[in-house]
This record gives C-alpha cells, structure tokens and sequence, in this order.
C-alpha cells in the first residue's frame, strides 16, 4: 500500500510565479546564472544560489545559512505565500512534444525504508550528505522526487475531471514549456486520492534517487526532534505511461591506446559492424548500438543476445560496459573517469559529432532508450543500474512548490 498526504505548500504570489521559478541552477551555465540573477529580482535562483559571484569561497555552512536568510526575505515580502491547509497539487506540464500530468504529495518516509518506494539507482555518499545537511539546515525542500505509478484508471478519470476546474496557476516559461498548477483542497477529494493511491502496492522512483535517500537520512538525524514533516518527502507522481525515458550517450577522449582498425576488430568479436558512412545513424532497437568514429557512423549489432541472462546483463548500458568501455577502453569507474562524459539523448546527435569532430573527444556511442518495465524489473529485483544509464523528464521547476521541514 502507497502512503501519501497533502501538505501546506509554500508557493509563489500568482502574479509572480512566472518570474519566480526555473530550472535547477545546474542546469545554468554560469552566463546564463549571472544574466537571470541580474535580470531578474524575483528569481528563486536568488534563494537557491545566494552571493553566486563568491559562492567558490564560501564554505557550505556560510551557503547554506545565506539560502535560509534569502528564503525568508521572500517570504517577508510576500513574493512567497503559505497555503492555509494541507493539500495536494495537480500539475501540467506541456513541453513542444510531450504534455505530462501528476499529482504533487508527499510521501512516506516508511515506505521508502520498506521498499514500497523502489530505486533502481546507486547513490554516492558524500552527495546524499550534502543534500541532507542543505535540509536542515535551510528547513525546506523545493525539488520534488519523481515517482512513477502504475497507470490507473481511476486516477485517470480523477485527473481529467479535476483539470476541468479552474486552475491557481497558468504560466509558460522562456524554454517555452506552459505549466498549469491546480488545488486539490476539498475533504472529499483529498480523501479519494489518498484512497486510490493506497490500492497501489508499489512506486517507483524514476528520478531523485539522491533526494530521497537524503530525506530518509535526515528522518534518522532528526526524528528526536518530533518534527512530523520528517516523516515524508515532496514528490511529483506520474503515471508511468507519461514518462518520457531517454539514454545517455557517451563520448570517450581517447581508443586507450587502440589504433582505428585494432579497435573495430576487437569491436567484431560482439558485434555485427555496418558501415553507415556519413548518415546521421541511431539505434532503432535494444541491443543495437551506434557509433561515431573518424567522421564516419556505424551500426553495432550486439551478437550474444541471451534472454537466460539477468535484467541487468541484458541491458544495453551494461552490455557496452562489458564489452566495451571496460575490456577495451579501459574505463572501469563509469562515475569518475575524466576519460568519459556523457550526453543526454534528447539532444540532437549533431552535438556529439561536433564535440568529436572539434578535437574534444575521439569516439562517441548511440544507445538505444531503455523503457518503464526494464526500470520496473531491475527495482523489484533490487538491481542497480549503471550510472548514466537514463535521461527521465518531465524535469520540476525550481520554486512552484516549497516543502517546508
């Protein structure tokens, strides 16, 4: 059973929430945050990313007490208000190409050390000590972890009626998404949903595994203190039909010593190589791989396909690491190797060839988008993925909705 609970959200002035949200600050390249913070007064980069000209001298501790004190500036000044009552949320977001719809909750702390919230990815320490200190000391979280469910027909038929209402929030954004939030306040509807969500046995996070393995962990630091809002964290939760999955490809500096044709023989030994030349080739199915070396493209065909193997061997990231990136090019540590970078798929394959082709990199590889039921089954099995292995919109804004601790 799936454990979620309305909650007294802090959110933007409705007149301001336009200018107040954006994108995670390290989706900024550091131009763009120097132009946005001095652009634009209301942005929550200024809580998030306080004294950003110094933030390279100052420790974490002097950071962290500046976003809490920026924080409760906006707040004072009401660019931030307070909702009067827990409630949930429901949220639209419409990209060029996909339009993706769920509720926004939060959810149980007890469900995630019991494992009926299901990961699928490995987490580095020092990261999820980070963002745990970040949480207590500042006292709010405004990213939410992204949580799939299994699609449900009576959530469904909840969401389209309830889009019908009419909505606290209707804005779009300069990267030219429209987001669309509404209240879910009344007795009888909270209680519907809280309903409808305890028939469902498993979640699944799709993205946020840091996030919530900090909550879990300042839950352990701080539940002396008899905080309730401890006892969960604020996610986005979205049927896993609506989620789109991309890969991440990946670009290599060098062949580890490899000439071209030594490379591409020890490549045959697992895989059919076809020649594509110039064309601007991708894989169009599991187990096939692309790969742009010398200013030409090629099609991997992986050979060994063997359903008798684990989840996780028969997954495409894994395979090239196996037969690949380790034995080969001598990359074992997929997290650390400064040899490695990896590039989200949603972007055109155009940016790869040109990283390659100016000198940067020496070889690229395609991989073709691993899907919700791979996902599912590495969780269920407590299998981890390797790093790097999807790209999962849709992506939270910075500042819509606050979850106070």
């Amino acid at each position: 059973m799936s454990k979620i609970i309305p909650f007294k959200a802090v959110r933007p002035a409705a007149d301001k929430v336009a200018l107040v949200t954006c994108r995670m600050y390290d989706d900024y390249s550091s131009s763009e945050l120097a132009a946005w913070l001095n652009f634009n007064p209301y942005s929550f980069l200024h809580i998030i990313h306080p004294a950003y000209v110094n933030a390279q001298r100052i420790t974490n501790d002097k950071r962290f007490k500046g976003v809490t004190l920026k924080y409760k500036d906006f707040k004072n000044d009401k660019i931030l208000i307070q909702d009067e009552k827990p409630i949930f949320y429901l949220h639209e977001i419409q990209t060029k190409n996909n339009t993706f719809t769920g509720i926004i909750a939060g959810t149980s702390i007890e469900d995630y050390q019991q494992n009926v919230i299901k990961k699928h990815e490995d987490t580095l320490q020092y990261r999820v000590e980070l963002f745990k200190d970040y949480l207590h000391q500042t006292g709010f979280n405004t990213e939410p972890v992204l949580i799939t469910y299994p699609d449900s027909s009576e959530i469904n038929t909840f969401i389209a009626i309830h889009k019908k209402s009419r909505p606290i929030y209707e804005f779009s954004t300069t990267n030219k998404e429209k987001h669309t939030l509404w209240k879910i306040d009344t007795e009888t509807e909270i209680n519907l949903l809280v309903d409808h969500f305890d028939k469902i046995p498993n979640l699944y996070i799709a993205d946020g595994h840091h996030r919530s393995a900090s909550a879990k962990m300042l839950y352990d630091q701080d539940k002396s203190t008899g905080n309730p809002n401890l006892n969960y964290f604020m996610s986005f939760l979205i049927a896993e039909s609506n989620v789109k999955i991309y890969e991440f490809n990946r670009v290599i500096r060098d062949l580890n010593g490899h000439d071209k044709d030594d490379f591409i023989r020890l490549l045959a030994e697992n895989f059919i190589i076809k020649d594509k030349k110039r064309e601007l080739w991708q894989p169009k199915h599991k187990y096939e791989f692309g790969m742009y070396l010398d200013g030409r493209f090629y099609a991997l065909e992986y050979k060994f396909k063997d359903k008798t193997k684990s989840i996780l061997e028969n997954l495409d990231a894994q395979i090239l690491y196996d037969t690949v990136l380790n034995p080969i090019l001598g990359i074992g540590d997929l997290r650390n190797d400064e040899r490695i970078n990896y590039i989200p798929g949603k972007q055109a394959i155009l940016h790869m060839k040109e990283m390659i082709d100016d000198g940067e990199f020496e070889i690229g590889f395609m991989l073709y988008p691993s899907d919700i039921n791979e996902i599912k089954l590495l969780a269920d099995n407590n299998l981890i993925m390797p790093p790097k292995s999807t790209y999962i919109e849709p992506k939270f804004r910075s500042g819509l909705l606050v979850y106070e601790l």
